[in-house]
């Protein structure tokens, strides 16, 4: 495949320069350390941090796994980090990247889960969209490269207009904003940054069929430049309907045309499981999913 280079560092360079217009309600640390925006939640002898806490490392054995949290909530923006997933035979772990309300009935969650591997077999990335409460929009695709052997950043805007998830800038999901069509939005409920390392090999590999080897463990993922740029809440009202926030500026309303192109590239190479043509689990397709990009 063929990218537009030229419009596509065009498209870097302009976002870079809108961010110097950000008010001070908004969180704007590019890139910043581990503890200046997070925080260890679970199994913090798990945790360890590296490079002077520019970067971590996430461990799971038998007998923990481990998690963070950012220490704010935030309305809108984009979060985004760089991540090396675990390499070798990971089977029945999962590494997880997402955004959540931390509302129990009706919670608003942005995902993007690492499914382990056996050995050979690609590395999956499953997203999911909560809205109001209700998720089961589950989309995976098998990633185009090694995940493991280097890192690759992994990205999410949240805007008025709708949600995008990135592997390193390629769009691979676009949830867009149909409330006028009675379809439900994350829009009100601020949502905090987490990621968790854990065994979950019930499902997480072909569907359970492939178990985790702790004869492999320990598994390592790592972590750098943890990047959040958003309204923090609580904070002014008034940040979040600001239009001179660069994530709602004209350019992030809707994939231009080189971003739309990979987003197909993504949808018709790599994508290996669609709720949206699950007939099983959906005889009827859901409303969402007949809105495009």
């Amino acid at each position: 495949m063929t990218y537009s280079s030229t419009r596509f560092y065009n498209n870097v360079v302009c976002a870079i320069f809108l961010i110097g217009f950000v008010t001070l309600s908004v969180a704007n640390s590019k890139p910043a350390a581990f503890l200046q925006d997070f925080h260890v939640t679970w199994s913090d002898s798990h945790i360890t941090q590296l490079d002077g806490g520019r970067a971590i490392r996430l461990l799971l054995d038998q007998n923990s796994g481990c998690g963070f949290a950012s220490k704010n909530k935030y309305l809108f923006g984009r979060v985004s980090m760089k991540i090396k997933l675990i390499p070798g035979d990971s089977a029945g772990t999962v590494t997880a990247f997402y955004m959540n309300s931390d509302t129990d009935q009706i919670r608003d969650e942005l995902d993007f889960e690492f499914l382990g591997n056996r050995s050979g077999q690609p590395y999956s990335v499953q997203t999911n969209v909560y809205a109001h409460g209700k998720g089961d929009r589950e989309q995976r695709i098998n990633l185009w490269f090694d995940p493991a052997a280097d890192f690759h950043t992994y990205s999410i805007l949240w805007n008025h207009q709708h949600v995008v998830f990135y592997v390193d800038e390629v769009p691979i999901r676009v949830y867009k904003n149909n409330e006028a069509k009675g379809i439900p939005f994350p829009k009100m409920q601020p949502m905090g940054v987490y990621s968790t390392l854990w065994e979950a090999d019930d499902w997480a590999t072909r569907g359970g069929l492939e178990k985790i080897d702790w004869n492999k463990a320990p598994f390592y993922a790592y972590y750098k430049d943890f990047d959040i740029e958003g309204c923090i809440s609580p904070g002014p009202a008034t940040c979040t309907s600001n239009p001179s926030n660069w994530w709602e500026g004209v350019t992030y309303q809707h994939l231009d045309s080189v971003a739309a192109h990979r987003y197909r590239w993504v949808r018709m190479n790599h994508m290996v499981y669609d709720y949206c043509t699950d007939r099983r689990r959906n005889p009827v397709t859901p409303p969402e999913c007949m809105a495009g990009i």
